[in-house]
């Protein structure tokens, strides 16, 4: 772990160099980003495209629309944002990269600037467009954009299934954020969150957008003052996807954060979950239970380990968020519950056999098998398991971490949005602020780097 440590280190300082040049690039954002397609030169390629290249069911999507006759909905809604321009610019300069090594370079940073343009707006600094800036469906389309360009790019030099693989990944998770954390120095309660894509969006419902994903983009880089001193918070989106969760994209993403210099005090999952109330899960369960994720995947068994992570064995792991706190915050229109419900599987022998055995309330038996956790058996779960099984083999057992459900989000039907969409969205993102910014306030343990 020093070792990993060290790397970590080096990483992180190799960014922070970077960190004002990034500041400028976003003041001049709005600017660069109005330009439009035009920008692309005489000397700018757009020919380097195979659209007969394998895509994935999420990047297929693309195509559909939310009625018959109507514009693709993902382009639409990127667009309506004002995020076209950024993939138009993504598109041309992907041809022009002369070698895996400066592609890799590029498509990082420029799946940065989508996550930071994204940031940016859902917090009211990038205007451009006319959905409102808590949608945070744009983000998700225009980085499926950017990964069907990677997908369907045939450069002049030759590129290896491995390498496009790794262009794929470095750019997705640039675009979640997770190549941008860091944590300012002084005295501070750190906060560390995840949010989710949309998901379900199938049968009708390529509108859906997530109110996880929303809370993430307006939090992220927030400091907060408190009773307790300075609150200060970063945020990731974490995909819906069982491969990805198999590759270690939790680990990853907390792994970051845990093993920096500036350790957060909190760890906080969010997902989307139940009508009309926000859950705070008490356990996390090892177990799969086999719904498809967005590409359609099903899986089902216990959830694998992370290579290269240190993960100890445990069926169920219990929050350590500060609940009593939450509940007791004036959070807003919702209601906000301590779920303590659990399932295990009857013989412990033979898990995924027989009906599980559910309880509302107690502790799991010390020879359970975990056959859903308080947050059922999905990657919300799985999210809130692998991050603090992870908190645990890093040696955070005092840490705070746990899982925060949000009230479901109804789309529209038929149509991209509409008034009681948009208002429910700012409700469930503004109570979920509160009730983080509670739970920043509770461990208030400042510490100074």
């Amino acid at each position: 772990m020093v070792e990993l440590t060290a790397r970590h280190e080096e990483r992180i300082a190799m960014r922070r160099s970077a960190v004002s040049l990034r500041s400028c690039a976003l003041v001049l954002l709005s600017v660069s980003l109005v330009a439009g397609p035009g920008v692309a030169t005489a000397t700018e390629r757009t020919d380097c495209y195979d659209e007969s290249a394998p895509l994935t069911v999420e990047e297929r999507r693309l195509d559909d629309s939310l009625v018959p006759g109507a514009p693709a909905a993902g382009p639409e809604l990127v667009e309506r944002a004002g995020f076209g321009p950024l993939v138009t610019r993504f598109t041309t300069r992907l041809c022009e990269q002369p070698n895996a090594r400066a592609a890799a370079e590029f498509v990082e940073r420029r799946g940065e600037r989508l996550w930071e343009t994204a940031v940016a707006r859902a917090q009211g600094r990038f205007d451009h467009g006319d959905l409102d800036s808590y949608d945070d469906r744009p983000l998700y389309w225009a980085r499926l954009l950017l990964t069907r360009a990677v997908r369907q790019w045939r450069p002049d030099h030759e590129l290896v299934p491995r390498q496009r693989a790794h262009l794929l990944r470095e750019l997705d998770r640039a675009s979640r954020g997770m190549s941008s954390q860091r944590f300012p120095g002084g005295k501070a309660t750190r906060v560390m969150i995840s949010g989710f894509d949309p998901f379900g969006l199938d049968d009708g419902n390529l509108n859906r957008g997530n109110p996880a994903g929303v809370a993430a983009l307006r939090l992220d880089g927030r400091t907060f003052d408190a009773p307790t001193g300075r609150i200060t918070v970063q945020t990731v989106a974490l995909p819906v996807l069982w491969g990805a969760f198999d590759r270690g994209i939790v680990e990853h993403a907390y792994g970051s954060a845990l093993l920096g210099r500036r350790r957060p005090d909190l760890i906080m999952t969010l997902s989307q979950g139940r009508p009309g109330r926000f859950d705070i899960e008490r356990w996390a369960g090892r177990w799969r239970g086999g719904a498809a994720d967005n590409n359609g995947v099903h899986a089902t068994g216990p959830v694998p380990d992370a290579a290269g992570w240190p993960q100890p064995a445990a069926e169920f792991i219990e929050t350590t968020l500060p609940h009593r706190a939450m509940l007791a915050a004036e959070s807003g229109p919702y209601p906000v519950r301590f779920n303590t419900r659990f399932c295990s599987w009857p013989d412990s022998d033979r898990p995924g056999a027989g009906d599980p055995v559910c309880h509302e309330d107690g502790e799991p038996a010390p020879d359970a098998v975990a056959a859903s956790g308080s947050g059922e058996d999905y990657l919300s779960n799985e999210s809130m398991y692998r991050s603090n099984r992870l908190r645990l083999g890093l040696g955070g057992d005092s840490l705070a971490g746990g899982h925060l459900h949000t009230p479901v989000l109804n789309n529209p039907p038929g149509r991209l949005t509409g008034d009681r969409f948009t208002s429910d969205r700012h409700a469930i993102a503004d109570e979920t602020t509160i009730l983080v910014r509670a739970a920043g306030r509770a461990v208030g343990h400042p510490i100074v780097s």
